[in-house]
């Protein structure tokens, strides 16, 4: 298996790729010649095909793995990609609107461009979030548009330092989230999907059923909308083959504070402002700024990495899969 990938890959180099703790993020893959007959999907698909292992061992080693310079060209080719992999899709749950576009891919955030998404795991707050995001650019936007990451350990890490007393009782407390939607959705705003997309109906009774099988409750507002609220979740998680590594795990930065959203104890004491301000620093500090290609494929070990979005000129189009 060693000297197979050879026949396919080489190993490149993007801007922006940063060495953490050894690992380069992302490493990238890059077809193993010049010749165009080694980077068309034909090819691609094989090289997948004969080491799949691999590719899914370099994921989670790596945490971000890049596949550059292929002839990978819409949602279909993408789609192709996942499926070789065989890995099974889970359905986004979560606030950003979103459109299905063939089979296991979906448009990534369809909020304005003008707004930065924030670093997140993909839904961490759900009982079952995708361990793969794999995200395909359709179209590279001519300036900002990164999707940068972030090693959720070293969030952990650097917090623990500087704040011991305050991350022991986050932890022992366990963390509580409310937010409140619309019914239909709102694509002025990157939070703006209404609960009858998000619940895939416009019955509030299926949708409590649905949501109390995600771990959530709903409180029905007189505007038609809901608060969802999400609790108690942990601070941090340790995940099997991640050398032990505790995660940040939990979007305390995300929804602190914020106009529709909100994060604090368990028992309902409020978090320190100076502690959710501090780690938004540092997650700004440690991040990873990767720019797009036309024909990028980017797969995302979701249980290791935080993501976002940086503000972008238009076009850009983003396409993404979520993978158990």
């Amino acid at each position: 298996m060693e000297g197979c990938w050879r026949e396919y890959f080489k190993v490149g180099m993007c801007e922006g790729e940063k060495v953490v703790d050894g690992e380069t993020m992302p490493v990238v893959l890059q077809p193993a010649a010049e010749e165009e007959n080694k980077s068309d999907m034909k090819t691609l698909v094989t090289a997948v095909k004969k080491n799949r292992e691999w590719l899914e061992e370099m994921i989670e080693k790596k945490s971000a793995v890049l596949l550059r310079g292929f002839q990978v060209n819409n949602a279909e080719d993408f789609n192709e990609i996942i499926e070789t992999f065989g890995w099974e899709d889970i359905r986004y749950v979560g606030p950003a609107p979103r459109t299905h576009v063939y089979k296991k891919v979906w448009t990534a955030n369809e909020g304005p461009l003008s707004q930065f998404v924030y670093f997140h795991h993909e839904m961490v707050l759900m009982k079952e979030y995708p361990k793969k995001v794999i995200l395909f650019c359709e179209v590279a936007p001519p300036e900002g548009g990164e999707t940068s990451f972030v090693p959720s350990f070293r969030v952990t890490e650097r917090m623990v330092e500087e704040f011991p007393e305050e991350v022991e009782g986050m932890e022992k407390k366990a963390l509580s989230y409310s937010f409140t939607a619309l019914s239909k959705n709102d694509t002025s705003s990157m939070r703006g999907r209404g609960w009858e997309d998000a619940f895939a109906t416009s019955d509030p009774k299926i949708a409590e059923i649905r949501a109390r099988a995600l771990g959530m409750e709903l409180e029905w507002l007189s505007n038609g909308g809901v608060k969802t609220i999400i609790g108690p979740r942990p601070l941090t998680k340790v995940f099997e083959g991640r050398k032990g590594r505790r995660m940040w795990f939990n979007t305390v930065v995300g929804m602190y504070g914020k106009e529709h959203s909100s994060a604090t104890m368990a028992d309902g004491s409020e978090i320190a402002e100076k502690v959710v301000t501090r780690c938004e620093e540092i997650i700004e500090e440690e991040s990873i700024q990767f720019k797009w290609q036309k024909g990028d494929v980017l797969f995302f070990d979701n249980l290791a990495l935080l993501h976002g979005r940086r503000p972008s000129l238009p076009p850009r189009r983003v396409l993404v899969a979520t993978c158990k």
